[in-house]
């Protein structure tokens, strides 16, 4: 196991290193974690405070959802895997200059969607759409090429999430908005896959390395039911779409629906029992370790409401409330599941590829505790009170805050050299070198 993520552990720099723009390109979590934390704040401040700017074909609830599970949560899921498959396979996918194109094909996404108009929306669509294929075909490259066949089928799920994205804004073209966020919920479960997959990898490796003689089994049994049944979700999913099957609460009972909700409802056990076999009570004195449990527990909590929901088992009526709403499972899942773990995972990958001591400063513990509490106060504006508003109001700014601090603590160290591999002499006058070794 240690060769999945086997990051060094060097020690602070003697003194700074000025910024490079090799270093800044070297790997491809360094720019697409500054991108992708930088676009979660900015969208949300767009979406909760001035959504009248949010015009255009995408637009208002639409381009919120887009872009937080495709600009943001998928965004930092690329940047993580881009840089894993080196240690994986021994061969960086992507660095330098097409590294730098595919990062401008995200920023041509994301002002696209924003600007408004179908031209823009057109462009934006192809270059978002050249972004994930570019990605797939640079993991697909590496995996093939460094016969990591455990891993074949990565590319093959950053590819599908293209084409997810693809179907979603057809969809918002449309303006049909049930069958936009039907198609929100097959992405959905596609990151959601691709969580349960790093999640269950690395978690156990970064809690034993931390934790003095902590065991932890590697379950790969469970795992492998977990992705399995994961998929014939995902493939319910999209078969549901290709159908037409409704979904709608009080629709009644269909096969691809039930089946769907059966398998989310037995992934969600299974990364709820994964999480018993992994010690949590081991693990709470070490915040860059609990952080990374609360995320994975609030997936799998997310996928037991979502499997609740997708049955139609129940009347309309027991559904009253939040229960009904796709709101719920989708901020269990997104906000409390993948986004608590990221911030876990921004903390503690960077820190470890950039060779950093693996330990939290009081702006990065700051910035943990204020995502979950962002979270919670999300979780409980889904209630409708007259509190709702505000409390909707104070998550946005935990959240902003939060990834705020991210930023203002990682950017300088993300635009530099590692403290143990200093940028060459400029009199020397040698291209930089990027190995693969940066990502260990």
């Amino acid at each position: 196991m240690s060769h999945l993520l086997n990051v060094e552990e060097a020690p602070a720099p003697l003194s700074p290193n000025r910024p490079s723009m090799a270093a800044f390109l070297a790997l491809g979590f360094r720019p697409l974690y500054i991108a992708g934390a930088s676009w979660a704040l900015i969208s949300i401040a767009l979406w909760i405070f001035t959504p009248q700017l949010l015009t255009g074909p995408l637009s208002m609830v639409g381009w919120h959802a887009h872009e937080m599970l495709w600009g943001f949560i998928i965004t930092i899921a690329v940047g993580f895997l881009l840089t894993a498959s080196a240690t994986w396979t021994g061969f960086n996918p992507l660095h330098g200059t097409p590294l730098a194109v595919l990062c401008i094909l995200w920023c041509i996404a994301r002002i696209g969607f924003l600007a408004g108009g179908l031209t823009g929306f057109w462009v934006a669509l192809v270059a978002e759409l050249l972004f994930f294929a570019g990605s797939a075909v640079a993991l697909g490259r590496v995996m093939i090429k460094g016969r990591s066949r455990r891993n074949y089928g990565v590319p093959v799920l950053i590819f599908m999430l293209g084409v997810a994205d693809l179907m979603y804004l057809l969809a918002a073209l449309d303006g049909n908005y049930i069958e936009l966020m039907q198609r929100f919920d097959i992405g959905l479960i596609g990151m959601a896959i691709i969580a349960l997959l790093i999640a269950r990898r690395v978690i156990p490796f970064f809690a034993m390395r931390m934790v003095p003689d902590l065991k932890i089994p590697m379950l790969t049994r469970s795992g492998q039911y977990q992705m399995v049944f994961s998929g014939l979700a995902l493939a319910a999913g999209i078969g549901v779409q290709i159908t037409g099957t409704p979904m709608t609460p009080g629709s009644g009972v269909h096969t691809l629906p039930l089946v769907m909700a059966i398998s989310l409802f037995i992934t969600g056990l299974i990364s709820l029992g994964q999480l018993f076999y992994w010690k949590p009570k081991a693990v709470l004195h070490k915040p860059m370790l609990w952080i990374l449990y609360l995320g994975y527990a609030f997936i799998g909590i997310g996928l037991l409401f979502a499997a609740w929901q997708f049955s139609n088992l129940f009347d309309p009526a027991i559904l009253n409330g939040v229960l009904a709403r796709s709101a719920t499972h989708v901020h269990l899942i997104g906000l409390a599941g993948f986004c608590i773990l990221i911030i876990g995972m921004l903390t503690r990958t960077a820190l470890g590829h950039l060779g950093r001591p693996l330990a939290l400063d009081r702006s990065m513990l700051a910035g943990h505790w204020l995502v979950v509490v962002a979270a919670v106060l999300r979780l409980a504006a889904l209630w409708p009170t007259a509190t709702s508003v505000h409390l909707l109001h104070l998550s946005a700014v935990a959240w902003i805050v939060a990834l705020g601090l991210y930023l203002w603590r990682f950017v300088p160290m993300l635009i530099r050299p590692r403290p143990d591999k200093p940028a060459p002499v400029a009199a020397a006058k040698k291209p930089a070198v990027v190995r693969p070794a940066e990502a260990r």
